[in-house]
């Protein structure tokens, strides 16, 4: 953005009613019905009479702001209160003259979150035509999460998305910055853990889980190496931590057709939840085009499915349990669909995006051995999101011998050499350093 511009906002005022209707009637034209004018009518004037919405019963206020460059005003942005501890953006919009490079809808944005954070909302929302690109793609890169879609909504033709985010708090992203978690084809020594964990967890949504259950789906999996899938053979991954505790399980079987069944995903935390779901796409891309799951998941749980590419198919109402209601999801896991997530946190999320940091230093996660040059990674902190290129791939023995040959200042541009490694002496034990060290060249796809 250029520095010679200088932007302000402000709640509207009476004189930008015409403003206001002009750029609403021109924007959503052409992807919802109905009248523009007398929409923004509306919402003009309750935001003038005081921001108290006297129509909408789940709503409790409606405000409009107005962003200004060098005092001429450059959008707007109407933002309603819920009840339910939410707030909905409905509309953002900035005028033909400023869309671009000019950053206004990213600061506007940015407010429009802090004003929410500030009234203890625990989520804002939006929805945005799938055929209005540039919307939805800004609102993608700045953490937005769909949540589903329905065909010719507001506008015969038109497809429209719901978009979500979550305002998570620091203990949260810190949570999941602990590397402690890691993803591997089931061993024998494990068998014990990952049954009493099924049988601990499956049967109250899904009837007919007992030994029996366990015994056939350990059967399946002896049976892997013939690849016949008339023989119903499975395949059986967990999540473990550094004292080898079994976090979570997922059980694989490939069907005819090249889809893959995964029954059962279950894990004993968010943390191991996130990592089976992120790591168990690329075990299993070998073997099929498209995953699909029967579950009954947590709203975190959902949100996770949601944020790494998975889409709702159905809700079965008592299919497994009465009273309860199976969700299916599935995931296009064939070529370019498959993209792995990798989360960091804000700051040094912040120095890849600005290009200071292009060295990522990992462990030897069986995940991490996987990454190869030329592969795209989506890379997410608390409430962003973008698409990294990996240049190259080195490994090491150990820090110190990384640290002789890298330069510290693209892994953490505001440390010192020495600093860098007693950080990742703090974070990594002996035994995971053994793993070998792992540089990721990367770059920020444009």
């Amino acid at each position: 953005m250029n520095n010679n511009i200088k932007t302000s906002i402000r709640e509207a005022m009476g004189y930008d009613h015409d403003f206001i209707v002009d750029l609403m009637v021109e924007a959503l034209g052409p992807y919802y019905g109905g009248n523009h004018e007398a929409h923004a009518e509306r919402i003009f004037n309750t935001h003038i009479s005081g921001g108290i919405d006297q129509v909408g019963h789940f709503s409790f206020e409606q405000r409009i702001f107005i962003i200004s460059v060098n005092d001429e005003p450059g959008g707007m942005v109407n933002i309603v209160g819920k009840r339910q501890g939410t707030y909905k953006i409905s509309p953002i919009i900035i005028s033909k003259k400023f869309q671009g490079n000019s950053g206004l809808g990213s600061i506007l944005l940015t407010f429009v979150e802090d004003y929410a954070k500030k009234h203890n909302a625990r989520q804002i929302y939006c929805t945005v035509a799938k055929q209005n690109s540039f919307a939805l793609n800004f609102f993608l890169k700045k953490g937005y999460i769909i949540a589903g879609l329905s065909d010719s909504h507001y506008k015969a033709g038109i497809t429209e998305l719901m978009l979500y985010k979550p305002f998570y708090d620091l203990e949260f992203e810190e949570y999941f910055d602990k590397p402690n978690i890691s993803v591997l084809p089931m061993e024998g020594k494990y068998g014990p853990q990952v049954r009493n964990l099924i049988l601990e967890t499956l049967p109250s949504s899904f009837n007919g889980v007992d030994d029996k259950w366990v015994a056939a789906l350990f059967q399946g999996y002896k049976r892997r190496s013939s690849g016949d899938i008339n023989l119903k053979y499975k395949l059986i991954f967990i999540a473990i931590d550094r004292k080898n505790s079994v976090l979570g399980v997922v059980g694989a079987t490939p069907k005819k057709g090249k889809p893959i069944k995964i029954m059962p995903l279950i894990a004993k935390s968010q943390q191991a939840f996130f990592a089976l779901l992120n790591e168990i796409p690329f075990f299993l891309n070998e073997y099929g085009r498209k995953l699909y799951i029967h579950i009954t998941p947590t709203a975190e749980e959902t949100i996770f499915l949601q944020q790494s590419g998975w889409h709702l198919d159905s809700a079965m109402p008592s299919a497994y349990q009465n009273g309860i209601i199976t969700q299916q999801w599935s995931l296009d896991i064939s070529g370019e669909h498959l993209m792995r997530l990798m989360r960091v946190k804000r700051k040094y999320f912040d120095f890849i995006k600005n290009g200071t940091k292009t060295l990522e230093v990992r462990v030897g996660y069986d995940n991490i051995k996987r990454i190869r040059p030329g592969e795209k990674i989506r890379l997410a902190c608390r409430d962003a999101t973008i698409i990294i290129y990996v240049n190259d791939v080195r490994n090491y023995s150990t820090f110190e011998e990384m640290l002789k040959k890298e330069n510290p200042q693209l892994i953490a541009p505001e440390l010192s050499g020495n600093e860098v490694l007693n950080i990742f002496k703090e974070i990594y034990p002996p035994h995971l350093e053994k793993l070998g060290v792992f540089v990721l060249d990367i770059s920020v796809e444009k």
